[in-house]
Parts: structure tokens; sequence; C-alpha cells
């Protein structure tokens, strides 16, 4: 085995051959890369003949970009099996040198120790204060490739990349971790003036639409179901119930029955939530105080309706800026903690004590109308709060997963799961099969467009199929709200 011809013959090709517009991978970073792994090897004990194969496997990661870009891992292993038999390389020692270079693959997935190495090395700039200059070669490559489409989407890229990046090896995470987390906070730095103009922005959408959920809400109430002596589900059907039976005045019943969720919220949701909650609760009482309404129509079937789809508009909007004016939702999640039930379980249980009351207390076709109401109102808020942008769960299945995955988790900043599986056993071909990841993301409907056509970049035959996502407990996704 003659290691350094080898490395000395592709770095020579390298240099000539590599196309210009590569910036980072130019034959310099090759270079840097061999140079890292025997030092990290030196440090790690890694001699002999591991050390001869990890020096060749660093000399050849990147040769694929001779051919192409995209996949080149696999072309350097393609270039790896021709070449290296004429350095004396048996099939063996050709195999582990291409598995190594195949460890480089993003998400990297080094299975020796001599992997880990390379891929440390691969990575080595991340926990140097030559970073940045090395981020500014690899910009313009991104670029022409399509995966960043302008500077912002770069830095949010290369953000996400340095949060969940860690180095394999313990020489590696003594000498560069530190350092990484500090490239972090500098590179989160840069950023921060765009990110807190869009934040201003977010605030100033959510203060609106609270505003205009809490008017749409008291018109709802006022010139439709207080009128006509309506219900409905919920906190809001519990105040109207009050205010029905006591004569109270609905305004001060509506606040005070939302009050100890409000409280409750602190605990188990979040501060944020709590004070926009109890500012649209307060904001909902004043409206009902001073504002006059006009009575639209004295119709059941109207009423029923659309003070339905008002109530269900108002609400769906105070909750699209991440607050409610009705604690039923509070009071729900609190429960979740403390049982096995699921949130839709819990409200329909409460709302049936609610309708059951009403049907005692003023008869069966109040207590249907107010179900009725109630039944709008909920659709509505489903449509507001998720319109076009409904969960949707997508499984993928292709030979080129760890592609799809790569572009999954950094280009499009999704959270994926893997499953295990295999694919094949088609007719006629029964006994013919592989092994395949199968991988399981969460996306908008928004989203799907733009997620079948990378899938369709990678692989024209991967297998993708997507449904509607109802209902979820625990993860990371985005809860689903309910009236």
């Amino acid at each position: 085995m003659q290691s350094a011809a080898a490395e000395e013959f592709i770095i020579d090709k390298l240099s000539k051959e590599l196309p210009a517009y590569l910036s980072y991978h130019s034959v310099d970073h090759t270079k840097a890369v061999l140079k890292r792994s025997r030092e990290l090897a030196a440090a790690e004990g890694v001699s002999g003949e591991e050390l001869a194969l990890l020096s060749t496997a660093a000399a050849f990661h990147d040769s694929g970009f001779l051919e192409a870009y995209t996949g080149h891992e696999a072309i350097s292993c393609k270039l790896a099996r021709e070449y290296l038999p004429q350095f004396e390389f048996s099939d063996a020692q050709i195999e582990a040198v291409c598995e190594l270079i195949m460890a480089t693959k993003m998400p990297q997935s080094p299975k020796s120790k001599t992997g880990e190495i390379l891929c440390d090395a691969d990575l080595y700039y991340l926990g140097t204060d030559n970073y940045g200059v090395m981020a500014e070669k690899l910009y313009p490559e991104f670029l022409k490739q399509g995966i960043a489409k302008n500077k912002m989407e770069w830095q949010r890229q290369q953000i996400r990349f340095l949060e969940s990046h860690e180095y394999f090896t313990e020489t590696a995470r003594k000498l560069l971790s530190a350092k990484s987390k500090k490239n972090l906070i500098v590179l989160q730095a840069k950023t921060d003036s765009p990110h807190t103009i869009k934040q201003h922005e977010s605030n100033l959408g959510d203060v609106i639409l609270m505003a205009l959920g809490v008017i749409i809400t008291s018109f709802a109430l006022k010139s439709f179901l207080v009128p006509n002596h309506f219900f409905d589900g919920g906190m809001t059907g519990i105040a109207l119930l009050i205010h029905e039976v006591y004569h109270f005045n609905l305004a001060y019943v509506i606040v005070g029955v939302n009050l100890p969720f409000i409280l409750v919220s602190l605990f188990s949701v979040n501060r944020g939530f709590a004070i926009k909650t109890l500012f649209c609760v307060i904001a909902l009482g004043l409206c009902l105080l001073y504002p006059d309404f006009p009575v639209i129509t004295d119709d059941k079937l109207l009423i029923s309706i659309f003070g339905g789809f008002f109530l269900g508009l108002g609400i769906g909007l105070t909750m699209r800026a991440g607050c409610a004016v009705d604690g039923i939702e509070v009071l729900a999640l609190y429960t979740l903690r403390r049982s096995s039930l699921t949130i839709s379980e819990i409200i329909l249980g409460l709302n049936m004590i609610i309708f059951s009351f009403a049907a005692i207390e003023f008869g069966v076709p109040t207590a249907l109308y107010a179900m009725l109401t109630y039944f709008v109102a909920s659709k509505t808020v489903d449509y507001v709060i998720e319109g076009m942008n409904a969960a949707t769960g997508v499984t993928i299945i292709s030979g080129n997963s760890e592609e799809i995955k790569h572009r999954l988790v950094n280009e499009m900043g999704k959270g994926i799961t893997v499953y295990k599986g295999e694919r094949g056993y088609l007719p006629g071909k029964f006994d013919v099969y592989d092994d395949c990841d199968i991988i399981f993301t969460i996306i908008s409907r928004l989203e799907m467009r733009r997620l079948k056509n990378m899938v369709k970049e990678v692989d024209p035959n991967a297998f993708v199929f997507a449904g509607t996502i109802r209902e979820t407990t625990g993860g990371i996704i985005k809860r689903r709200h309910v009236h």
C-alpha cells in the first residue's frame, strides 16, 4: 500500500482540475483536512495502517467535486476504487477508505475512531479563529448551488448548523468546542438587528390580531348571542349561563371566570401567553361594557350559524396572536398533564356538562342551538388557526435518503424522524429487497410543493405520501389550538 504516493497523486489532480468556483472546497481545504487528520490521529493514538488509510481517505474525501457537487462523497468513493488499486491497495483497504469518506457526508455518521477523526478534521474550522473567513468562502458555493438563496438565509443555516454540531473526538472537543460556541454567539449577534426588526413587526401584528379578535368577539356576543339568550361552549358559555341565570353584567362575568385560568397559564403555558390573554380578556370586558352593537337578527338558525362564525373568528384571531379569550383551553392543558385524556376529550367532557345544564335550565331546543353555535365556532377557529398552514405529516422512502435528510434539516429547517425499514417486495420479485431509511417530517401545506420539488431533484423515483395531522401530544411541533 503506497498511501503517500496516492495522496500526492490525488492532490495534484485536484490542484489542476477542480472547478474554479469552488472557493471553499479547493485543494487547500483537502490539504488542511489531511494535516488536521494527522494531528488528531497522533493525539488519539492512531498509527500504522489505520493512519495510512485515514490519510488516504482525507486526501480523497472531496475528490468527487471533480465531477459533481451534489453526492460528491459517493463519487469520491468511485474515484478511490478506480485509482487506489494502482497504488497497491487491497479491496478491503479500499472499502475501508470509502467507509471513512462516506462518514463525512452530512449529517456525519462515523463508525470508527478514524471516522470520527476525519469528520472532526473536515469541520475543524468551526472551532477556530478562522471560522468567519472560511464561512465567507463557503457561501458563494451554496449560493451557486441554490442551497442558500441570500445572505440572511445563509446566516440562519449557519446558526442552526453550529447549534447542532458536536465534535466526536475528545481531542477536538477540548481544542475546538469552546471557540465553536463563541463563533455561534458572534454569528447570532450579527443577525440580531434583522431579527429584532422582525420581532417588533411580529409583536405589532399580534397586537392588531388581538384587537380585531376582541372587537369581533364582542360583536358576536352583543349583536347575536346575548340579546337572543343564546349560549356557546367553553368559558364563554359558562359566562353566558351565569349571566342568564343570575343577571350579572356579562363583562364582569367573562373577566371573572377567565382570571383563574390566566393565573394557571403562568405555570402550564408561559408568562407571555398569560399576559396577552389577560390583556385580551380585560379588553373584551371593556368592549362589552361600552360599545353599542346593533342586534342583527332574531332568527334562531341565523343566530346559531353567524353568531358562532363571528365568535369563532374573534377567538381564532386572538389564538393566532398567541393568546386566548376563553380559558377552557388552559383548563384542558392543565387537566391533560394530570390524566391520560386528550385535549379534545377533556373539552368535549366540559362542554357536555355546560350543554346539559343549559338543557335542564332553559330547555332542550336552547341546548341544541347552543351546540350548533359551538360547532360553527369551533370549525371557524380551526380554519382561522390552521387555514392553509395545517400540519401535514410526510413520509419519504428513497434510496438517496441521506441527501434528503440533510436538505430537510439544513435547507428547510425541519425536524425529522427516521425509521429503519426495507423496500422492494415487488410482484414477481418478492425476494428482491434492500434496507432503507424511512423519513417522516411535519410541514405546513404551503411547504408541500417546495418539499416535493426538493425530493424530486434528489431522487425522482422516491415514494412520498402525506396526510393531515389531526392531533398530537408531546414533541416539538406547534400545538393545535382548540376552542
